[in-house]
């Protein structure tokens, strides 16, 4: 068992709030997270898989009553978009009595879930995100940056004891995504074009995204593609980094940049199978600026926004974390282990009131390149978050 980050913010949320969802892609490890943490909970608790329809006819005839006899324990439903009319259930018995850690919601599509519980849980729910492994999860194990850079963080991926495992995993579980999943969702497209979709994300990692590019491509509407990148976004396949402006009079980009999450994924996507040819592919670096990028997100507050940042003039970040309507940290992110920053960096940090610059490479030696600006690697960079934005 693989000691997930998350635990401490579920069992925090469990200590107050009715209800707890815990949001994330498949297979990224809900699952066996809620089977170890069921071990911890404060009392007694009962799982249902509502993908088994042996667990989804229990709800069939009178769920609300089937429900009530459980109501000293803590009920887990497990790939709970597959029953969107138990909503309105859960919150009639939260509201007959409230207490904390009445039910805890597994989803692998927001998409639905959030739009199910906003209608019916509001107040009475915690929403947490599972991604894939993450750096810091594993790095007791000794393994090296560049294996999960490569591998990514699926755990089935990660964990695959040859390089054909991997891909065979990979392979599956991108056409039950775009076979299975996306049309239980309600996406009616072929997934032939979806795939060629996916790939052509792959292909612009990093870059901002055009969507006319995208349609004209593909021989379809841009609002197809619009579409289509809402589902893959809802299911935490994609990130759409949005670009930072306030109104600073200045020629601010307005176009998100979009990024695969996954490493893993985006390197199967582009047939690339070891470092070596990764590190000779023309999207490598857009590669290991979306994998610190996941990095860094998943250790920001609540009330800590992260964004990119780009003006008509040249003046660029990769990364800006904003907490209480100003600039809290800038970030950028370089492949190679000896950094240097162009005149692009100096203006955008200008721009923004010159706040602390943290310089991201694979391996390189911690060290001050000059005042207020930091150079670290991806085993560091957890110390240094912490200390940039817990004060």
């Amino acid at each position: 068992m693989i000691e997930r980050s998350i635990e401490s913010q579920v069992l925090f949320g469990l200590s107050f709030q009715p209800a707890v969802a815990i949001l994330g892609p498949r297979q990224v490890g809900k699952t066996t997270f809620i089977r170890h943490l069921q071990t911890k909970l404060s009392k007694k608790s009962t799982y249902f898989d509502l993908e088994r329809s042996s667990d989804l006819a229990k709800f069939a005839h009178d769920p609300l009553t089937f429900l009530a006899s459980l109501q000293d324990q803590t009920v887990i439903l497990d790939e709970v978009q597959r029953l969107p009319e138990i909503f309105p259930n859960l919150r009639s018995l939260i509201d007959q009595d409230r207490q904390a850690a009445r039910f805890i919601l597994l989803g692998s599509a927001s998409f639905t879930l959030l739009k199910n519980t906003s209608e019916s849980l509001t107040g009475r729910i915690a929403y947490y995100e599972m991604q894939p492994l993450l750096y810091r999860e594993i790095a007791t194990q000794v393994v090296d940056v560049q294996k999960h850079w490569l591998t990514g963080g699926f755990p089935n991926a990660f964990l695959a004891s040859t390089v054909e495992q991997q891909q065979k995993w990979l392979e599956d579980f991108v056409r039950n995504y775009l076979e299975r999943d996306l049309p239980l969702l309600g996406l009616s497209a072929s997934p032939v074009q979806l795939r060629r979709l996916l790939m052509m994300i792959a292909s612009i990692q990093g870059h901002q995204l055009n969507q006319a590019m995208l349609a004209n491509s593909l021989g379809i509407r841009a609002s197809l593609v619009s579409l289509y990148l809402d589902f893959f976004e809802q299911s935490f396949l994609i990130r759409r980094l949005m670009p930072y402006f306030v109104n600073i009079g200045k020629r601010l980009t307005k176009t998100p940049k979009i990024y695969l999450r996954d490493s893993g994924l985006l390197h199967h996507l582009l047939s690339v199978t070891n470092y070596e040819n990764l590190m000779g592919h023309a999207v490598a670096g857009g590669s290991w600026e979306g994998y610190v990028i996941e990095q860094v997100i998943s250790q920001l507050h609540f009330n800590q926004l992260a964004f990119y940042y780009r003006t008509a003039d040249g003046a660029e970040l990769d990364l800006v974390i904003e907490q209480d309507l100003q600039i809290k940290l800038a970030i950028e992110i370089k492949l190679s282990n000896v950094p240097t920053l162009s005149k692009g960096t100096t203006l955008a940090l200008n721009d923004l009131g010159s706040p602390p610059l943290l310089v991201v490479t694979p391996s390189a030696d911690d060290f001050i390149l000059r005042p207020n600006l930091w150079v670290c690697s991806l085993k560091t960079l957890d110390t240094h978050l912490l200390r940039f934005l817990r004060n």
